[in-house]
């Protein structure tokens, strides 16, 4: 396990990620299993960029109340 700190000074912890893909590697995997369209699998990912974006990169463990 790996600790840093963000800009806002939190601490970050990332596993190892050799054994487990990144989340876009799993949505895409997911979507091209289901044989969605291409451009679906664009759109999705950009929404959930997006939506990682406007939360300024937080875990969601540190997102919940």
């Amino acid at each position: 396990m790996i600790r840093f700190h963000n800009e806002h000074n939190h601490t970050i912890h990332q596993q190892n990620t050799m054994n487990k893909p990144r989340l876009l590697d799993q949505v895409r995997n997911l979507i091209r299993l289901k044989h969605y369209s291409i451009r679906t699998e664009q759109a999705y990912v950009r929404w959930i960029k997006a939506y990682i974006f406007f939360h300024h990169e937080r875990h969601p463990f540190q997102m919940s109340a």
